[in-house]
């Protein structure tokens, strides 16, 4: 398959950059022309801002699965769409050409049409990392339906709480999930979180660990029973479904500065091309090649770089069910070798804790055929950087440090593969059609370089979020209403003499905690919820692998008793109303939070404690009890 679009050269990027901000519907109508279409759009853009509303192609038709999959069969149908290896390094591994994706995705596709499920339904996934979980939510988008995947590491409560906001009707889910050690009873958690549900239609369950489950008649279904009486049907076609442009795709919840979590909305043809033209262009993909991301579909990076993004392109997809750490700290290295694969696509997170284990589970594995390495999630530290160039890459191979999020659907700041100049510990440069800027706390736009400010986004790209599913209020305060006329992303942000950015973190009360973004109000919530603590505040403190740690005070109304097991018994019901990744590090009992005399928490002050920074506080006389602060520094974990 050829990449017209494609950035070849330093020069390429400035012009095409040029050529987006000048003139934006000429250049993505140019880029659209190059997937299929039912029906040509008649409008590329209609945008505000303000409401906000942003529409584009407008007008036109078509289904993502026949880009992803169906336009690729008469070339390269033989052509690995999907390469999963299993946890278990021991089990053989499974390969799904284009022609075999598109044989059982139409097959699912039936079997939900079968189950009921129509255009417009929501239908929730919370499953391993196994390859029917792609072939799920490709079904969902061919027949029109929803999908909203769910990481398999959310507790029951949360998926409730989830389920709850899309109305969703319909489950996909397993037996169990295996990840590292961990066996995961995936359909017992699926069973405690529909509990009193009156919406939930069915559940369709996919064999995975045979583990004993429950399964209530009328409701759950085995997938491979489904299958068969597709099978005995014959197997028919299953047309993929006329989709407008700004259909809705998925529903992805995350966390935000409130409790509870918010739906991002993604449609179907800007998401698409927006997650193609990233996939193309930062990693200069090459027919052929093997790309390797190793995040979870659960989160934004796998929907976009393990799914849409690769198949659109008529890429080679590799889809990892373990961790990195299992059976032991070379597992990712030996992948590497077994598939030479050639992009290899990580976390910050995931690259600190390998090096941990030092260079004896990277030395003797042949890495020779990576030629581009990736980091996402959060912005890469130099000690990280430099590991990763030096061991993995052996010096040879780009590091494309990309920012994005999940309200963005693809990379937006990155340098290209080979093609743009990377910094270190810098996003460096935008993509075309990304129209950055920095705003001070007013709101003034902050001109030239070497200088600071909150990061926004001051024009809309294909692949921007349109709604907060069923709260477009939501939406507009979240992400709109904070700077005018501008997509706040929530982010600090450095441009330096040369105009490359450096993203500096979070700006507002959400923890990027292992790549992961959790709302510290919705820890909060949850840590409330056991019965001895009367008022909690959380903060984010460096952490050495996951980057930024969670930091509780807690206010507890106990003064006997294990205050150990106390903790431990917090840190289980985070687990249980969130996750075992919302879990605090830290915890330290305080006889009061420190507020204004108003009622406000300080939580810079907070902030400042649990980092370790008590020389400068800045004004306490507004407090309520100034002496407080230093009880709370006297006790600091």
């Amino acid at each position: 398959m050829n990449y017209p679009f494609q950035i070849k050269s330093l020069e390429d990027y400035k012009k095409q950059y040029q050529k987006s901000v000048e003139f934006p519907e000429q250049f993505w109508a140019e880029i659209a022309e190059t997937f299929t279409w039912k029906k040509k759009w008649d409008k590329v853009l209609e945008w505000n801002f303000t409401q906000p509303s942003i529409k584009w192609f407008q007008g036109g038709t078509l289904n993502i699965t026949e880009n992803c999959i169906d336009r690729h069969l008469e070339t390269n149908g033989n052509t690995p769409a999907i390469i999963w290896e299993s946890n278990n390094p021991d089990e053989n591994n499974r390969v799904l050409t284009y022609k075999e994706l598109h044989f059982k995705v139409v097959q699912f596709a039936n079997v939900l049409k079968n189950n009921g499920v129509n255009k417009g339904d929501r239908v929730c996934l919370y499953m391993g990392m196994i390859p029917e979980l792609a072939i799920a939510a490709l079904a969902c988008a061919r027949i029109g339906a929803i999908h909203s995947i769910i990481f398999g590491g959310f507790s029951a409560q949360a998926i409730a709480d989830r389920l709850d906001d899309a109305k969703a009707e319909f489950i996909i889910t397993c037996d169990g999930a295996y990840r590292g050690v961990k066996d995961i009873p995936l359909k017992s958690v699926i069973d405690a979180a529909i509990s009193g549900n009156k919406t939930i239609k069915k559940v369709i369950v996919c064999t995975r660990t045979n583990t004993t489950v429950n399964m209530t008649i009328d409701r759950d279904v085995w997938w491979d029973d489904e299958i068969k009486k597709i099978e005995t049907l014959g197997n028919p076609d299953c047309p993929a479904v006329e989709m407008d442009a700004e259909d809705i795709l998925f529903i992805l919840y995350t966390s935000g500065s409130t409790g509870k979590p918010k739906g991002v909305v993604h449609t179907v043809a800007g998401y698409m091309i927006w997650a193609n033209y990233t996939f193309v262009n930062v990693f200069q993909y090459q027919q052929g090649q093997i790309h390797f991301c190793t995040a979870d579909i659960g989160w934004i990076t796998g929907h976009s770089y393990i799914m849409y993004g690769p198949l659109s392109a008529g890429a080679t997809s590799l889809m990892f069910e373990g961790v990195p750490t299992w059976p032991d700290a070379g597992r990712f290295w030996e992948i590497v070798e077994k598939y030479k694969v050639d992009i290899l696509y990580t976390a910050p997170t995931a690259i600190r804790s390998l090096m941990g284990f030092g260079l004896e589970y990277v030395n003797g594995k042949n890495l020779s055929s990576l030629k581009v390495l990736g980091s996402v999630g959060e912005p890469i530290n130099i000690e990280a950087w430099n590991w990763y160039n030096q061991n993995i890459g052996k010096g040879n191979c780009p590091i494309v440090d990309t920012w994005w999020q999940t309200e963005t659907g693809g990379i937006m700041i990155s340098n290209l593969a080979d093609v743009t100049p990377s910094k270190p510990s810098y996003a460096t440069l935008p993509l075309p059609g990304i129209q950055p800027c920095l705003v001070d706390e007013n709101g003034i736009e902050i001109e030239g370089n070497g200088v600071n400010g909150n990061l926004c986004i001051k024009f809309p790209w294909p692949g921007i979020i349109r709604t907060t599913y069923n709260d477009h209020e939501r939406c507009r305060l979240t992400y709109f209403s904070t700077y005018e006329n501008k997509y706040f992303t929530g982010d600090g942000c450095l441009r330096n003499e040369s105009g490359e950015y450096k993203i500096t973190g979070r700006v507002d009360d959400v923890l990027n905690v292992s790549g992961h973004r959790i709302g510290t109000a919705e820890v909060e919530n949850a840590i409330n919820m056991h019965e001895g603590v009367i008022e909690s505040a959380v903060v984010g403190y460096p952490h050495d692998i996951k980057g930024q740690g969670i930091y509780a005070y807690v206010i507890y109304n106990s003064s006997d008793g294990d205050l150990n097991l106390s903790k431990l018994d917090i840190i289980q019901t985070v687990s249980r109303m969130i996750g075992p990744i919302a879990k605090p590090d830290k915890i330290q009992f305080v006889p009061n939070l420190p507020k204004t005399r108003s009622g406000k928490i300080m939580r810079r002050i907070l902030r400042k404690i649990a980092e370790g920074d008590t020389s400068n506080l800045g004004d306490t006389s507004t407090l309520l009890d100034p002496s407080l602060v230093d009880i709370i520094i006297s006790e600091s974990i």
